[in-house]
């Protein structure tokens, strides 16, 4: 009877060891699959971030300095 007891007892942990290994390694699984997807998310999104493009205004005559306009992203900007 003890034997019997002993052999279910050690199956019964088993069981909980394997059962907790499969838990733990779908969690990881999935925390893995969200850090990729956010990973790849954000390099995409960082290709289509605008980036400032200068613009120049044309001088009425030769004479006169070049006015410069450009944005930084946080206003436009007229360097008169």
């Amino acid at each position: 009877m003890q034997s019997i007891r002993s052999v279910l007892f050690t199956a019964a942990v088993l069981a909980i060891t394997f059962a907790a290994f499969v838990l733990t390694a779908s969690l990881a699984l999935a925390l893995a699959g969200i850090a990729a997807v956010v990973t790849i998310g954000s390099a995409i999104a960082a290709r289509f971030n605008a980036k400032p493009v200068p613009a120049r205004a044309r001088a009425s005559t030769g004479h006169e300095r070049e006015m410069r306009i450009w944005n930084d992203g946080r206003g436009t900007i007229i360097d008169l």
